[in-house]
């Protein structure tokens, strides 16, 4: 990642911090209404972490709201206490309240932690990519790495299924062709993904294209998926590829057939001495990583998403429904 001046870098640091410790204020708010602790599953056969306290944080995004409910039902279920942080922020302040303690764990992803953390380049290969990032952050920074999920949340981009069909689009190649020809129809992309390291600019030279000022949206995450669809504002939008919208609005998301885009397997992220507390805590974990396939994480995000069901609920009732946590916790 580029750093600014030394005074810059202090003064950005500080308004991170400030920034996290807003939002983990503003995190306890939700405590009182959090309801009855999720009770043993057949994790609890397994694990019993009881004496053990964690506060668990995560991002302001969805699937990042799921997958902290699910930790803190998971928690929970073996013993131990969760405390909920679950709405930091964005992937930076979220990582530095772990560096620095104010949360004990929270799911990364694999390809963020590798490029923007680490400062490396992709490794296309989702096995290779978590032994490699889970050796260098605990040497570099003493972060253990519990397993990681199947499914992989990249970026991608999609585009509505009927215009797809019609304009013959199915690559990225094939969108940055049509980009190239000066045809009509708006790009949209986030906040976030415009100046990553592993986002727009370097779309942009791998695919050999130049979005036009005047072709280029910038929107917020979540509305970019009923644009697209919508095929007013966007014609081609940035997404997540477990996002639950993508069926549900009918969009075809477009292969990365340079293999641009890292990948972004999910895990459970701690500080070492976190880990060394109590490391069975990798035992509760395991089962429930490696059920969290592409389409398990779509089908959560869709009730999420599409059904604008609260992310404790979608959580506690999928735990349940596979036994990880007693059904109806």
């Amino acid at each position: 990642m580029r750093s600014g001046p030394p005074a810059a870098g202090v003064l950005a640091a500080v308004l991170t911090a400030l920034a996290v410790a807003a939002a983990l204020v503003a995190g306890c708010a939700g405590l009182n209404s959090s309801g009855p602790q999720a009770e043993a599953g057949s994790l609890a056969h397994q694990v019993n972490l009881a004496g053990q306290s964690y506060t668990v944080g995560g991002k302001l995004a969805d699937e990042q709201l799921v997958l902290c409910q699910i930790a803190i039902a998971v928690l929970e279920s073996v013993n131990a206490r969760a405390i909920d942080q679950c709405n930091i922020g964005g992937t930076d302040a979220t990582r530095h309240a772990l560096l620095s303690g104010d949360i004990d764990l929270y799911w990364e992803y694999t390809g963020t932690a590798w490029v923007t953390f680490l400062g490396q380049k992709p490794i296309q290969d989702s096995k290779a990519q978590y032994e490699a990032v889970k050796q260098q952050d605990l040497a570099r920074n003493n972060i253990v790495w519990l397993a990681p999920t199947p499914f992989n949340n990249t970026y991608a981009f999609a585009i509505k299924t009927q215009r797809a069909q019609q304009l013959g689009l199915r690559t990225l190649s094939d969108m940055a062709a049509y980009i190239r020809s000066g045809q009509p129809g708006n790009l949209c992309i986030e906040p976030e993904y415009q100046n990553r390291d592993d986002g727009f600019p370097g779309l942009q030279r791998s695919y050999g294209f130049q979005v036009p000022p005047d072709g280029l949206k910038v929107l917020q995450a979540g509305s970019i998926y009923q644009a697209t669809a919508d095929q007013k504002e966007c014609l081609f939008g940035e997404v997540y590829t477990t996002d639950g919208r993508i069926p549900e609005l009918g969009l075809t998301v477009l292969a990365d057939d340079k293999l641009y885009h890292p990948l972004y397997n999910a895990a459970p992220t701690m500080r070492k001495q976190v880990y060394d507390r109590n490391p069975n805590i990798a035992k509760a974990f395991a089962p429930i990583s490696a059920a969290l396939t592409n389409e398990v994480m779509a089908e959560l995000n869709r009730q999420r998403s599409a059904e604008g069901r609260s992310p404790r609920r979608v959580a506690r009732d999928w735990l349940g429904q596979h036994g990880f946590i007693a059904n109806g916790s």
